[in-house]
């Protein structure tokens, strides 16, 4: 009988991505998820029990941790408002103890590397509480092994994209003294390498330290990034004005990444993050051919984001703050007033070549209407504190129940004839957009696209009708546009 391995955080950017190293290693696999219909598209959903778990609600973690061999603990929020680490604290003191009831024989955590022998105190609140975690984990009485790792270098991992589009964008730039600071950066893979060792290894776990091969500051990381990506060198000065709240702005505005995540990430690259000891290697062995080095794993990570083929991103766990109210149902909807702009069309064009149009929109494809509008809603979201556009889409063709799109997330997707998203930015009300393709009974398609608006309060009534005159250009272009590029010839489209 395989060991059953129960993953907390399969939505996230790590989980995702253990999930099938895993299978591969020969454990039967429990995902554990709020929302367990956003692992359905998966490439390995149907190898996996999935079941439907809050870490906060501790009536669901019983059933859910029974029978577990070992339990991986990858939550984590990058938001450090009010009450953040209180909050952290609760799941893990929540999840331990039924871990412990529920007879799991041992617990893997991946948290954040910290400078050895600094006071709590000193910590940024983003490291603070990832060193509580794994406390508490560990006093549970179960064996727990607990992975600090600093900067992960991997396709779509927060840390990459803000590395990324930093070296890439900016070929002169003024920067806040952390970028001097010494750092330990890991290969995602081998990061999902020690996961999975430190599952089938046997001891009484503890704290290890990992990372790759080398040790750089972060301006040494954007030098050989730029190196790597076959960029001109780029000019780095550094100067002491530029405080954390500052640099994290700085970073919000220059690369996908939000200020509100950048903000934690700047905070912990203030310390010095490089591993005590090798001591992991005891645990889980180096492989023959060495840990991956740093201008191996951005080499790896740019490959895959040239290829599309970007398995999960940073983004794929939920945006702090983001509506979590569920779709207003029509027509029956009695929670206040409900704004909807309607828009329907009937065409000769092939139902597929229709959807594959609506699959397709967003990141480098655009919204198919008035790109200046578009452009001018995603920096007056980045003003305000929001995502943007900047977030682009996993994959170029497909989507996924959850992926982020911009500044949309798919929460709904019925292949071939729904797509339904939630609008993550900034904004005074709650607001979906959705599109349909059908066949109809004539042997025509018949494309249904619907933008709703639940305002919150007056500034969201008043909000409504200040860009409904902007309706029909915006959304009646899309609707004309998107038919239009359904109806292209496909061959000479992919010339």
């Amino acid at each position: 009988m395989k060991p059953l391995a129960v993953v907390t955080g399969a939505t996230g950017y790590i989980g995702g991505r253990l999930v099938p190293e895993l299978l591969d290693a020969g454990f039967a696999v429990r995902c554990l998820a709020r929302d367990p219909d956003r692992l359905r598209d998966y490439g390995w959903a149907d190898q996996v029990e999935r079941v439907r778990c809050d870490v906060l609600a501790p009536e669901t973690l019983g059933p859910a941790l029974a029978d577990g061999d070992v339990a991986f603990y990858l939550i984590h929020s990058l938001n450090t408002g009010a009450g953040f680490e209180q909050t952290e604290e609760l799941a893990a003191r929540t999840f331990a103890s039924a871990a412990k009831d529920a007879g799991v024989k041992r617990i893997i955590y991946l948290g954040g590397m910290a400078p050895p022998d600094t006071p709590p105190s000193e910590l940024s609140a983003h490291l603070r509480s990832r060193v509580q975690v794994g406390r508490v984990l560990r006093e549970s009485g179960i064996p727990t092994v607990e992975l600090r790792a600093a900067v992960v270098i991997g396709s779509g991992s927060a840390s990459f994209e803000m590395l990324r589009y930093l070296t890439e964008r900016l070929p002169a730039m003024i920067t806040p003294k952390w970028v001097g600071t010494r750092i330990q950066p890991i290969a995602v893979r081998d990061v999902l390498r020690y996961l999975v060792g430190a599952a089938k290894a046997s001891g009484e776990g503890g704290v290890y330290d990992i990372g790759g091969p080398d040790v750089l500051t972060y301006r040494a990381m954007m030098l050989r990034y730029a190196r790597v990506a076959g960029l001109p060198k780029r000019l780095i000065v550094p100067v002491p004005v530029l405080t954390t709240g500052l640099s994290s702005h700085w970073v919000g505005a220059v690369t996908p990444v939000p200020a509100s995540i950048a903000r934690p990430l700047v905070e912990s690259l203030r310390h010095e993050v490089v591993c005590a000891d090798r001591r992991i290697a005891e645990l889980v062995p180096d492989p023959p051919e060495g840990l991956v080095g740093f201008d191996d794993a951005v080499r790896l990570a740019r490959t895959r984001v040239q290829e599309a083929n970007v398995t999960t991103r940073w983004s794929s766990a939920s945006v702090p703050g983001a509506p979590s109210d569920p779709l207003p149902t029509d027509p029956a909807w009695a929670g206040g007033s409900l704004y909807r702009d309607l828009r329907q069309a009937e065409v000769d064009i092939p139902a597929d070549r229709v959807w594959r149009a609506v699959e397709a929109i967003g990141g480098q494809t655009g919204w198919y209407s008035f790109p200046l509008a578009w452009a001018a809603r995603g920096w007056l979201d980045r003003m305000v504190g929001g995502i943007g556009l900047r977030r682009g889409r996993r994959d170029p063709h497909s989507l996924r129940l959850g992926d982020t799109l911009d500044f949309w997330r798919v929460e709904a997707i019925t292949r071939g004839s729904l797509l339904r998203l939630r609008a993550e930015m900034k904004l005074p009300g709650l607001a979906w957009l959705e599109m349909r393709v059908e066949e109809t009974d004539k042997g025509r398609t018949r494309y249904s696209q619907r933008a709703l608006f639940f305002p919150h309060g007056l500034f969201g009534h008043l909000y409504w009708w200040a860009v409904a005159p902007f309706h029909a250009l915006v959304f009646g272009g899309m609707m004309r546009n998107l038919l239009r590029r359904a109806g292209q010839d496909p061959n000479k489209r992919a010339k």
